[in-house]
């Protein structure tokens, strides 16, 4: 259910990318008085789901998921019409039209896409506002994947910047991590405030170290103590006498005082039963006292017994971060004209944050981060959340422009390079430049979907999902 989940939302989002893509490039063709042949949903090849002539366009969806297209007359595009482009020019046409014009028809798609990144950001922040937990003030501190921990972070640590920028949210570590340089951080340790210097930048220590890593697991977690909040009836939490309220502090005598702990503990132990299972009974009472203790005081733990189930849970449900004192969040309402300021700054900051990134890909090891269809389905929640959703489907939607706007023939931004050179020059680049031109960047771009999708393969076979 989980994976039908995660594949419905990409279909939709994509789906919803490529139509608002295609119509960048479809309205102001149109404008110009240039005929549109095609206007598809995915790719037609050998046949479609659905077409339907109106006027002079065909519309339809095709077969093959994997991007969408206009047909745009007199153009040479991924269809490879020579047959029409061997015709005499025809008034309707695109190569007919003014430099300017062609230009406009060809960023009309890129311009979709960013105004949609800076619209669904801001909607976001109007419909739902902003709420994040603070992680330099926290209780218990963050727990670090093994590579971060073996570069110098230790797990309790309070990260309070990374290379001279504050660190205020989760969001904030990752996008620093990823898009800055960063070999210098600032933490507070056993209560004391830290200068650290890694050898190396932290971005390249988690690429260097991807298999120590399970695919999808953030660099970071916040340590939250685990508080019995519900427990599933007829669960083994539940036959073993495991109670709201109670604290998980031990499975099978390792020390679990995190729930982060706990999950990772209890996979070791699939389908197993008899798990000896230590908690300190009663630790939260909303009516007494909300403070939860990370470890008890002394060695007085309940032990039970409990049946593990093969997907390594007893079935219960920890308290959030909300139920705990120690625990701020940031929390800020948008009108209108604050949502749209907002969103504008979330698509510059997600833009550059992303191509920053980029630079990891020149580096040994790079082109194994590159991933096709199965990652970009993975990053969507595993329940149907409207914010995640939206907040996913805006940040394609800014990959997606960045991408086509490269310089590479066969994709929008290769059409505006040579458009470019063609207003600076007063000359138009031969067609059968331009043929081989296109030919050369589906090869290309061919290429580059197999190794993205051939990575996503491997990582299947080999488990690292």
């Amino acid at each position: 259910m989980e994976i039908l989940i995660k594949a419905s939302q990409f279909l939709l989002s994509l789906s919803f990318l490529i139509v608002l893509h295609e119509l960048g490039h479809f309205i102001p063709a149109r404008l110009f008085k240039t005929r549109v042949e095609k206007f598809f949903l995915f790719f037609d090849v050998k046949g479609a789901l659905f077409q339907r002539k109106i006027g002079e366009t065909v519309y339809g969806i095709g077969w093959l998921p994997l991007g969408g297209y206009v047909k745009i007359a007199g153009m040479i595009d991924e269809s490879m019409d020579k047959e029409q482009m061997a015709k005499p020019p025809q008034p309707w046409e695109f190569r007919s039209k003014p430099a300017w014009q062609r230009l406009i028809i060809m960023l009309g798609g890129v311009t979709v896409n960013l105004i949609l990144g800076v619209l669904i950001y801001s909607m976001v922040l109007f419909v739902w506002g902003d709420k994040d937990l603070r992680i330099d003030q926290l209780p218990y501190g963050l727990s670090f994947v093994e590579p971060l921990n073996e570069a110098g972070l230790q797990d309790g640590d309070i990260v309070l910047s990374l290379q001279g920028e504050p660190v205020r949210r989760a969001d904030d570590f990752r996008e620093l991590v990823f898009g800055t340089a960063v070999t210098q951080a600032e933490v507070i340790r056993n209560g004391i405030t830290q200068s650290l210097t890694f050898p190396q930048e932290l971005g390249q220590v988690l690429l260097d170290n991807t298999d120590a890593v399970p695919k999808g697991t953030s660099p970071i977690s916040v340590n939250l103590p685990s508080i019995v909040d519900q427990v599933s009836p007829g669960s083994g939490a539940d036959a073993a006498g495991l109670q709201p309220g109670d604290q998980i502090v031990s499975v099978a005598d390792q020390a679990t005082p995190y729930f982060q702990n706990v999950v990772e503990a209890l996979s070791n132990f699939k389908g197993q039963d008899g798990v000896a299972i230590g908690v300190i009974r009663s630790v939260l009472k909303p009516e007494i006292d909300r403070v939860a203790r990370p470890l008890p005081a002394d060695n007085g733990t309940l032990t039970l017994l409990a049946s593990v189930d093969q997907d390594g849970k007893l079935g219960f449900f920890p308290h959030s971060f909300e139920a705990l004192d120690g625990y701020e969040f940031e929390e800020r309402q948008f009108g209108p004209i604050a949502a749209l300021a907002g969103g504008t700054e979330k698509t510059i900051s997600t833009l550059t944050g992303y191509v920053s990134s980029l630079r990891f890909l020149f580096r040994p090891g790079g082109s194994k981060q590159l991933g096709g269809f199965i990652t970009l389905g993975s990053i969507f929640s595993p329940e149907w959340n409207w914010k995640s959703f939206w907040n996913i489907t805006a940040l394609l939607s800014i990959i997606l422009a960045f991408m086509n706007l490269l310089p590479i023939p066969a994709l929008d931004g290769g059409h505006v390079m040579f458009l470019l050179y063609e207003m600076i020059s007063g000359r138009k680049p031969g067609e059968k430049f331009m043929e081989y031109s296109q030919l050369a960047g589906l090869l290309f771009i061919l290429g580059l979907m197999l190794l993205a999708n051939g990575n996503d393969v491997w990582k299947w076979v080999t488990g690292q999902w």
